[in-house]
């Protein structure tokens, strides 16, 4: 189509310049030639008509068209000469009538003009002048063959434009009807080289797109269409492989699914089996170890006068043992209930928490002279008060019971926001106690793990457990600072408490602290 564009474009662009030469040759140069044919032709009349009347009246003003006429018979051969250079058959008829003009002035003309005495009129020789008039229409006759070559030049140059006019039609038309049938062969090639292809291969996508995987899509055409086909096949296959591997990996999450079921079906039954022990542990486990107790003090009372030391020792052993039990087995209540029993989600003052935790432990911190340090406010978040103020009394507890033996006790609390978390607070416990050495940091957050006997230090090993499952459980994590090296800084993330934009209050470590003791 590109080559037929361009064939047609340098035809057409032929065509309009020989039309337009031909009419510029026409208007130009043959019908000006004409038109000074006609000028030339007066200028010998006038030069004529001048040489006559001065032979009669012997005036010189007479000679005036004569010489005027030569003049502009000059002007008027050397224009039609310019126009009528490339005719050899119009020059020839130029230059025939300039000779015959030539020979007739020289002959009648410039003698008769040099025989007339300006003042004198004489008699014309009616013989001479006879000679002249037969002289210059013999002009006449070359004027006449010149002006029916001109008038022939005039026609065939028409004729010519014509012509070149219905060639350029014929052509151009020649040439739209060819755009035309070549606009339709090229649209059925589309249509059975592109088309039919392209409609093949829709086919074959939507058949694949409606579920049928295993349907090959084939390509035809040109050399793209092929190429586009390859690439959709290819696709085809790889959405294949895809979806075989989803449905092996669907087995898989089915029968994990299954499993997960299962599991959390024997999870139940585990729970609601725990919840057993934990009602027998509080009732049934706790009443026989009161009695033990009891009856060992009962013994100790009526018959301590016939024990020996060894004896009350070991009344005193088995006391001890029991109420060592007892205490076991609230503790291990209490951590199984976190987040178990009482799932309470209420908005709850840090501060007050941290009172009543001080509270329960007032006593350890009158007899040791323990000093609390503490923020002048602390926030408020969501969670379950009773357990917040259990987690306070440990950490303090603690912070109390691991007393360094060279100081007195000095239990350091700070809040701020969490500058990796903002949307947690960042609280550290910092004590000047005897410290956690750095490879049992994350052991003393196991439950029953001791880092000393039970003649230095009582308790049971649940303390910080409890602590961990606390924090967790309200959305936070804690953690040991091992570069703290003097005492124990223990850290703890809690979430901040959804409340209303104010900026009038500041963040709790802004505000000045006090000292509680």
């Amino acid at each position: 189509m590109m080559l037929l564009v361009i064939g047609g474009s340098v035809i057409g662009a032929r065509l309009l310049d020989q039309t337009a030469d031909a009419t510029d040759r026409l208007t130009d140069r043959v019908l000006p030639a004409q038109t000074e044919a006609v000028r030339l032709q007066a200028t010998l009349v006038n030069q004529e008509t001048g040489v006559r009347g001065y032979a009669i009246a012997a005036d010189k003003q007479f000679l005036t068209p004569y010489t005027k006429g030569q003049e502009a018979e000059a002007r008027a051969v050397a224009r039609l000469r310019d126009l009528v250079g490339d005719r050899p058959k119009l020059l020839r008829d130029l230059e025939a009538v300039e000779q015959q003009a030539a020979a007739w002035r020289r002959t009648f003309a410039d003698p008769l003009v040099a025989g007339v005495t300006v003042g004198k009129p004489e008699t014309i020789d009616k013989a001479v002048a006879e000679r002249s008039r037969v002289a210059f229409n013999e002009l006449r006759a070359r004027w006449a063959v010149q002006n029916e070559d001109l008038a022939r030049a005039v026609h065939d140059g028409k004729q010519r434009v014509e012509h070149e006019r219905t060639v350029r039609t014929y052509i151009l038309g020649a040439l739209v009807v060819t755009f035309l049938l070549t606009a339709v062969v090229l649209t059925l090639l589309m249509r059975l080289l592109v088309a039919r292809p392209l409609d093949a291969l829709r086919d074959s996508s939507r058949r694949v797109a409606r579920g049928d995987f295993q349907h090959v899509i084939s390509g035809g055409g040109p050399k793209d269409l092929t190429a586009v086909a390859h690439d959709v096949e290819y696709m085809r296959q790889q959405l294949v492989a895809e979806l075989e591997a989803s449905q092996a990996q669907q087995e898989i999450l089915t029968s994990q699914a299954a499993d997960l079921d299962a599991q959390a079906v024997e999870l139940r039954r585990s729970n609601a089996e725990l919840e057993q022990f934990a009602y027998v542990a509080s009732h049934d486990l706790q009443e026989p170890l009161r009695k033990v107790a009891s009856f060992c003090q009962l013994l100790e009372k009526r018959y301590g006068e016939k024990l020996d030391e060894r004896g009350l020792q070991y009344i005193d052993f088995a006391v001890d043992g029991a109420k060592r039990m007892q205490i076991l087995i609230n503790d291990l209540l209490t951590f199984s209930r976190v987040g178990r029993v009482n799932d309470a989600r209420l908005p709850v003052d840090l501060d007050q928490a941290l009172d009543r935790a001080l509270a329960n432990v007032e006593t350890a911190v009158t007899e040791t002279g323990a000093r609390i340090e503490r923020p002048a406010e602390l926030p408020g978040i969501v969670g379950d008060p009773m357990l917040l103020a259990m987690l306070w009394q440990n950490l303090v507890g603690n912070a109390v019971k691991f007393r360094h033996p060279d100081r007195t006790p000095h239990v350091r609390i700070t809040c701020e926001r969490d500058p990796d978390h903002p949307d947690a607070w960042l609280i550290d416990v910092v004590d000047n106690g005897i410290g956690i050495p750095r490879e049992f940091n994350e052991k003393v957050f196991v439950i029953f793990q001791r880092l000393h006997s039970r003649d230095s230090y009582g308790g049971t090993g649940i303390g910080l457990a409890l602590c961990k499952k606390i924090v967790e459980y309200h959305g936070g994590r804690i953690w040991i600072d091992t570069d703290h090296l003097d005492g124990t800084r223990f850290r703890l993330t809690l979430p901040v408490a959804a409340e209303p934009a104010d900026t009038s209050h500041d963040t709790p470590h802004d505000t000045e602290e006090k000292v509680r003791t």
